[in-house]
Formats: structure tokens, C-alpha cells, sequence
């Protein structure tokens, strides 16, 4: 999620490639990214832009990749056909790497979130005056206090995946040509819990720009009834990390318009089938 984080980079588009430098790399984040190139493009090949160069050591480190077609699915209203494919490169990107190729653990891991987000609801933090926010804030404490994040912390039942742990959705570019979508941003990428991923992409704040039905997205892929309600326990972990970023003084308050903390209290209180 990369949660509090602005623009951790440079880009210089040109006709074929794009060049990225890197403003910190304290996470590993070019050589993060440039495994996972590698990896996808030898694993799933065009679902990720093509590796061309890298210097790793210099500074700023720079990563020279393939240019790919298409625009952001962040923002636009998704219909059939986009969520048919977000789902076909989900379903790819999720089953291309054996996992004796897959690399270190990602930066943002299942365990580092639930540790984030209790860490978060103990301090309290103040969220206004509204009452739908407080009555969410209040389900989430309570459902944070229970068994169900101590079992996503523990780790997944199911192999492990190559994940971005980056819901944002606009790192899934739509090619309308082709009818695909492609994923760019790998710097926070590793191996990662499948459930997880597919919970950030649904409940990245990003959402709240355009339109997808994540529910039709979810019905799309090949989950099995356990690893569904894997799904949806980390979804009311993530949507509850967005409540207290969303707060007053949280480090994504002042990103998004005004109404996002009380969509988002909505969202939450749904998630968890709490309030009316």
C-alpha cells in the first residue's frame, strides 16, 4: 500500500521505453522492481513492461523499461469487459511464478499490516465529530480486538504469490486494442499472500475514482470458499487502515476531496455488517 508515501520517483517517457529514477530506495525498491520485470517477463510475458537496462548502484538508481500501451483503470467507469481483464491479469500474474523463482518477501506483508493497523486503532487517533465515522471506528476496534486479523497475520494456508501490494488503480493501464490490462509499479513488489492482494486492489482508496463493481471482479476469479472469506477479512483490515489515513492529520486527509473519510466509514461498517 505504501501507505503515507507521495511520488517516490521520476519518470521520463520517450517513444519505446520509459526511464525511472528513483527518489528513495531505502525498501530495495529498484531492485524490487527490476526482479519482478525480470521474473514476469520470462514467467508472463507482456502482462508487465519489458526489462531493458538497469543500474542498480547508481544514484539516483535507474530502471529502463518497455513502454506499454493503454490508460489508467483509475477512474474510469469499469464495465464488463475492463473487469473481465483485471481479473485475467490477476488470475496471470498470480499463477506465472513457480514458487521456487519467487523473491524476498514484499515490503507491505500481511503480518506488517495487521501490526499497522492495531497499531493505529490503540493510539486512538481523532477522526471529527461525524457519528457514522465514529460508530465505524468503534466496529473496527472491535473486530481488531478478535481472532480474524491474528489468522491473517499468521500467514496464508495457500501458496504464495508474486504481488505488488500496491491496490492503486491506476497501475493497471487498459488497452482498449487488445481488450487487456497490463501492471506497472513494482517497487514494493515480492511474494506475497494472494488474499491480500486481491483485498488491496478492491479496497485501495483509489476506488473512490470512476467505478468498478469489486464484487463482479471477486466472482471473476477462481477462489475457493475459504480463500473468499480470506478475502474479505483482509478487506476490512485494509478498508479500516484507509479510515485512519483518511482522519484529520492522517497522511492521505488532505488528498482526497472533501466526503472521503465518511464514504469510507460507510465502506467499513459494511465490510464488517455493522450499523444500519
Amino acid at each position: 500500500m505504501t501507505a503515507g508515501q507521495h511520488s517516490t520517483h521520476d519518470l521520463v517517457i520517450q517513444d519505446d521505453v520509459v526511464i525511472k529514477r528513483y527518489r528513495s530506495w531505502d525498501r530495495g525498491e529498484p531492485r524490487r522492481e527490476w526482479t519482478a520485470l525480470t521474473l514476469l517477463a520470462r514467467h508472463a510475458p507482456g502482462l508487465a513492461p519489458e526489462p531493458v537496462a538497469a543500474d542498480l548502484d547508481a544514484v539516483p538508481p535507474t530502471v529502463v523499461m518497455g513502454r506499454l500501451p493503454g490508460v489508467p483503470l483509475r477512474g474510469l467507469h469499469a464495465g464488463p469487459a475492463h473487469i473481465r481483464a483485471l481479473a485475467a491479469a490477476l488470475i496471470r500474474l498470480h499463477h506465472a511464478v513457480p514458487a521456487r523463482d519467487l523473491p524476498e518477501p514484499a515490503v507491505w506483508t500481511s503480518a506488517v499490516a495487521v501490526a499497522h493497523v492495531r497499531g493505529w486503532a490503540g493510539r486512538r487517533p481523532v477522526l471529527g465529530e461525524d457519528p457514522r465515522v465514529a460508530e465505524a471506528a468503534t466496529a473496527g476496534a472491535d473486530w481488531l480486538a478478535g481472532a480474524a486479523p491474528d489468522r491473517l497475520a499468521a500467514g496464508s494456508p495457500f501458496p504464495p504469490v508474486l504481488g505488488m501490494t500496491d491496490g492503486n488503480r491506476a497501475n493497471y493501464l487498459w488497452d482498449a486494442g487488445s481488450g487487456e490490462i497490463r501492471i506497472v509499479d513494482w517497487e514494493d513488489s515480492g511474494t506475497s499472500d494472494r488474499a491480500f492482494e486481491l483485498a488491496e486492489v478492491t479496497e485501495h482508496i483509489s476506488r473512490v475514482d470512476g467505478h468498478l463493481d469489486d464484487d463482479e471482479l471477486l466472482a471473476c476469479l477462481d477462489l475457493t470458499a475459504a480463500e473468499a472469506a480470506r478475502v474479505h477479512d483482509f478487506r476490512r483490515l485494509i478498508a479500516l487502515s484507509w479510515l485512519y489515513m483518511l482522519g484529520p492529520g492522517g497522511p492521505f486527509a488532505a488528498r482526497n476531496p472533501p466526503g472521503t473519510l465518511e464514504r469510507q466509514a460507510e465502506r467499513v461498517l459494511a465490510l464488517l455488517g455493522a450499523g444500519s
